[in-house]
């Protein structure tokens, strides 16, 4: 069985920073300036505390002209300190920005190229969630409070550089009061803090994925009046996210015990440093340094305690949109160089098996030829494996065990943007986009020109049809194709595919439910293909199969029939 990576809801938190490296290493000039100006700015605020000293000390012994130099220097720094701070903010998030751009974008082009089993296992809310949620909050985290994350932890740094020149008694005692007590409560925080966030991340996926599967299958909900018990199970899963957003919230609040914790310590430190001043160990200026400074330690941490919730919201986010990236970055494919592999060829399978499970197997050595310009179509009941089949032979999935190949190169080494110029699928429900016809017959690859679109109707005999279309190629195709009818976006699929001009063409049951005269046009419009074009049709319409010159049958996925056409009595055939 062919086993695809799950992606989980609590995210992998382990080495998030090392595994983000790579999209950073493309920005780490404009961060590391970044980075620079920002310590600039900590130490500049920093050394307001011993330029207050120094005027204390001026003051005491009334040195009017140090007294006069601190002043200055005490204006000189304040407004550098706010120059430097703006300047770092604004370096900082754009080297953010840029980040965060980059992995939206790879995550864009990770799914558009990852496998189809991979889409297909997982909810299309959950994949939207971690790729435009995660990404939108890790944008805000930068936006509001990665410049407060990098100067508290320098000027807390700072600080207690500073702190120590000064006296290491009294940094030693802040130090014994403040800091276990904050690291207790920072450990219990994080304790429970990764399960908490990761569970209210997931809670709110699913309530996402939920909500977008009720706007898809929302006309069959109201037909068949399931919509009572969908929305119970809506409301179910919005109480989970409910909880699990308390219970996020009650974990981030315990980190308001770090406020309690300064004040004991500013106790503590004036005793002490009173104690010190009257034994004539410790300047008065020095305690007043002390105070102002402690007042930078507190607010750094009292800054970093607030952000603790921010953070491991970020950290989680990134660590989900990690996993996504890792789950869908390519596949090492050989590298098999585009000149070697001809234009057009034979399309083969070999001995392909596949399961979706590992408890049944949904074809069974099935080996096949279809030689460059055949023209052959595939039959079977329901379930008989014809759809999986169309998807291997497209290299959407990966055969368990055998090979597919085309021009005697196996498709697993083909290059993606090669495979997907030699070989294309029409899926029985063609996807259109809000735009024109024409913007969407230009969705493939080279994106043809108006001329080009043109020539491959008249070419497919549907100029008559066109015209039909309320504007021709201006027409609008609404929301989702929503304006023009399933049989007319199949039509539509066909003019793209051949716009590929690729040397196979498979169409997954085109005519399976649209109308007999539109079934007929597109019926028509095959017979207007290229003759080097190979063709594999999935189908069970009579009218479909009889234009084929080969027929290939399935029965519970083994091949049980290869036989030309011709001679055949396909009405009387019950083909599903």
């Amino acid at each position: 069985m062919a086993e695809q990576p799950l992606l989980q809801d609590e995210a992998d938190h382990r080495g998030v920073l090392r595994r983000a490296a790579p999209y950073l290493r493309p920005h780490r000039a404009r961060l590391v300036v970044a980075l620079l100006v920002g310590l600039a700015d900590s130490a500049a605020l920093v050394a307001v505390a011993p330029l207050v000293g120094v005027a204390a000390y001026a003051l005491d012994h009334e040195d009017r002209g140090g007294l006069g130099l601190a002043v200055l220097l005490l204006a000189v720094f304040a407004v550098g300190q706010l120059v430097l701070a703006r300047v770092g903010e604004l370096l900082l998030i754009q080297g953010g920005e840029q980040v965060v751009r980059t992995l939206r974008e790879q995550c864009v082009e990770n799914l558009a190229t990852a496998p189809l089993r991979f889409l297909e296992t997982h909810r299309s809310g959950e994949l939207l969630r971690r790729s435009t949620g995660e990404v939108a909050a890790l944008a805000a985290f930068v936006r509001l409070h990665l410049r407060s994350l990098v100067a508290s932890v320098a000027t807390l740094v700072f600080t207690l550089v500073m702190l120590a020149w000064y006296s290491w008694v009294l940094l030693l005692v802040q130090l014994v009061v403040f800091v276990p007590l904050t690291l207790l409560v920072t450990r219990w925080f994080q304790r429970d803090a990764g399960a908490a966030f990761g569970a209210k991340a997931g809670a709110e996926a699913t309530v996402a994925a939920t909500f977008s599967e009720t706007l898809t299958a929302r006309e069959a909900l109201q037909t068949s009046r399931g919509l009572a018990g969908w929305t119970r199970r809506f409301d179910g899963e919005n109480t989970r996210a409910v909880h699990a957003a308390r219970r996020a919230l009650r974990v981030e609040n315990r980190i308001d015990l770090v406020s309690l914790i300064e004040g004991l310590a500013l106790v503590v430190l004036l005793l002490v440093g009173g104690w010190l001043v009257v034994r004539g160990t410790l300047t008065i200026d020095a305690v007043v340094v002390f105070v102002l400074a402690s007042r930078n330690l507190f607010d750094s941490f009292a800054d970093l305690s607030q952000l603790v919730g921010e953070v491991q919201t970020a950290r989680t986010g990134l660590a989900r949109l990690l996993d996504l990236l890792a789950a869908t970055a390519p596949a090492d494919r050989p590298k098999t160089a585009a000149t070697a592999l001809p234009a057009r060829g034979d399309l083969r399978c070999e001995g392909v098996e596949y399961a979706y499970r590992a408890d049944g197997r949904t074809l069974h050595g099935i080996s096949l030829d279809f030689p460059e310009g055949s023209r052959t179509g595939v039959v079977g009941e329901t379930g008989s494996g014809k759809t999986t089949l169309s998807k291997l032979l497209c290299g959407l999935y990966h055969p368990d065990s055998g090979t597919v190949s085309f021009a005697g190169t196996d498709l697993a080494a083909v290059p993606e943007a090669e495979l997907r110029r030699r070989i294309v699928l029409v899926p029985q429900e063609v996807r259109m986009v809000t735009g024109t016809v024409a913007e969407n017959l230009a969705l493939v690859q080279g994106a043809p020109d108006r001329a080009a679109i043109e020539r491959t109707v008249d070419q497919l005999g549907l100029r008559a049809w066109l015209a039909e279309l309320p504007g021709g190629l201006d027409a609008e195709v609404g929301l989702r194709g929503g304006n023009l009818s399933a049989g007319e976006r199949q039509i539509l699929g066909l003019v793209r595919a051949v716009l590929a001009d690729p040397a196979v063409l498979v169409l997954d049951e085109a005519t399976a439910d649209i109308d007999p005269a539109t079934a007929a046009r597109l019926e028509h419009a095959l017979d207007e293909l290229r003759a080097d074009c190979t063709l594999i049709v999935i189908a069970h319409r009579p009218a479909t199969i009889a234009r084929l010159p080969r027929v290939v049958r399935l029965d519970g996925g083994h091949l049980v029939g290869d036989e030309p056409a011709g001679g055949r009595s396909i009405g009387a055939t019950r083909l599903v």
